[in-house]
């Protein structure tokens, strides 16, 4: 019968970033040797397997997301403030859902295609002669930032600065991140000055939505979100909509460079496409790692995990496991086993996921319109290094002169 295996027999720290950069085998061996596994170092446990993650993140009343759902927030044991749909559980957050899902709903995402389309115009039409160049940060960024940036009414003059504030607050160069009040306060500080702004000048986005809105109380009456809420709402949704974009967009220019027959059949059928993108949120979950605070003792592969302990669940080890996936490292855009869960699962799947798809489809016809084929420099990349996600902060490529896969 399997236990919680001891880090002397199989290494799993998400703090090193050579691990980090390749995850991958460290979490086959998870699956394979330690289905529980026990980091003494910083005190957490892990699940891997598909059919231990996908229950667990349903799970809400044993692994609860109130502590938080970062490793480091959950160990700080700080007050977080109301509004952050992530780290919330029942009644709060079925309260505060049911208010964003009126405001933040896959019809108006849909709806955002011409302006994501026109922004990736605009950003590829800057490169299209360049004989290389960034794609995370002079493409990947962009295109989220300057969707949220909309959506929220953040002038463009300042979107990159909110981005590098948000960033810094969660950039680790390999050890914990130090998590106190004060963290959050920088973090949701960055829109506050937005938020006072739009209030006074309101108009058609978000934000203004957001003022307007009224949450459901207890008691079947409603109230306005008071000031603090707005922000927090905002930055929320803003800070995980610019990330998850991000990373998948560098993971995509990856993915298609290393595979160039895959890219061929995008080339030749585009309505492929939609199907490459959940292929690459499979192989490459820009959010692999959801952690949780157990709230009652649960007995895991014949281990007691006790109440209090704090459980990290590998979504992105799951998405490869082979006990549910056939060829689960293989990139095939053709795969058309069951959905991924690097959205999450349960009652915290992911809000802006149509957003994130829609991005990212977008970005990558629009690429493929301009160029058959690329290459990417990943020796000359760096992977991005945070708290709560995973990808490329820094990826050459250079584009073919030829005419590649053209008809």
């Amino acid at each position: 019968m399997a236990t919680a295996t001891p880090a002397a027999e199989v290494r799993y720290d998400p703090y090193d970033v050579d691990i980090d950069d390749n995850p991958y085998p460290t979490w086959k061996r998870l699956r394979d040797q330690a289905p529980l596994y026990r980091n003494e170092e910083h005190d957490f446990f892990a699940l891997s397997r598909w059919d231990d993650v996908k229950p667990a993140l349903a799970d809400w009343k044993t692994y609860r997301s109130g502590r938080g759902t970062v490793l480091e927030i959950i160990r700080a044991d700080v007050e977080i403030p109301p509004g952050i749909l992530l780290f919330e559980d029942p009644p709060l957050h079925d309260a505060h859902r049911a208010l964003l899902s009126r405001v933040f709903t896959p019809r108006r995402m849909l709806d955002l295609e011409p302006l994501v389309r026109e922004y990736c115009t605009s950003a590829l039409d800057a490169l299209v002669e360049r004989d290389e160049f960034d794609i995370v940060g002079e493409f990947g960024i962009e295109i989220p930032l300057r969707t949220m940036g909309f959506l929220f009414g953040i002038p463009h003059a300042d979107q990159l600065a909110y981005r590098r504030r948000t960033d810094d607050a969660l950039a680790t160069d390999g050890t914990p991140i130090s998590f106190d009040q004060s963290s959050f306060d920088e973090v949701l500080g960055a829109l506050a000055d937005y938020v006072d702004w739009r209030s006074d000048n309101p108009g058609d986005d978000l934000m203004t939505e957001l003022l307007n809105a009224q949450v459901d109380q207890p008691d079947g009456t409603r109230r306005p979100l008071t000031r603090e809420e707005v922000i927090t709402y905002a930055s929320m949704v803003a800070g995980a909509g610019n990330e998850t974009a991000t990373r998948l967009i560098g993971f995509t220019m990856q993915l298609l460079a290393q595979h160039p027959g895959q890219r061929r059949l995008l080339v030749d059928n585009p309505s492929l496409i939609p199907n490459a993108i959940e292929e690459i949120l499979r192989l490459e979950a820009p959010s692999p790692v959801q952690a949780r605070y157990v709230q009652r003792d649960v007995e895991v592969h014949g281990t007691t995990v006790p109440e209090g302990s704090t459980m990290l669940l590998l979504n992105g080890a799951a998405n490869r496991d082979e006990r549910h996936f056939s060829r689960p490292d293989t990139f095939d855009v053709h795969r058309a086993e069951g959905p991924h869960i690097s959205f999450g699962y349960g009652l915290h799947f992911c809000l802006g996921a149509a957003l994130a798809r829609l991005e990212g489809r977008v970005a990558l016809e629009e690429i493929l319109r301009r160029w058959r084929g690329w290459d990417v420099d990943t020796d000359r990349g760096a992977m991005a290094h945070t708290a709560s996600v995973r990808g490329w902060g820094y990826l050459p490529v250079r584009p073919h002169r030829t005419t590649e896969g053209a008809r």
